[in-house]
């Protein structure tokens, strides 16, 4: 992977970023006066596609319990 400071990656993104596209390599970006890699930028294609959420992943797993004292009135609920 080819680190680039924020600097270089300003004066030649265009370049980076057509270099990218043909080698699909990914660039890795640093920061600072010490250098550390902060960021990094990857091709499109190798993103990975968000995974769907799963419905009722924790069913079984948690609890709740209302105690015999609470209990709103509709007018107190509604004035809440």
């Amino acid at each position: 992977m080819k680190t680039l400071s924020v600097a270089e990656l300003k004066a030649q993104f265009s370049e980076v970023l057509t270099q990218m596209a043909a080698d699909g390599e990914p660039v890795a970006i640093s920061f600072g006066r010490r250098k550390e890699k902060v960021a990094a930028i990857v091709p499109y294609r190798l993103l990975q596609a968000p995974r769907p959420r799963v419905l009722g992943l924790l069913q079984g797993r948690a609890r709740f319990k209302l105690h015999k004292d609470f209990a709103l009135s509709d007018e107190e609920f509604l004035s809440a």
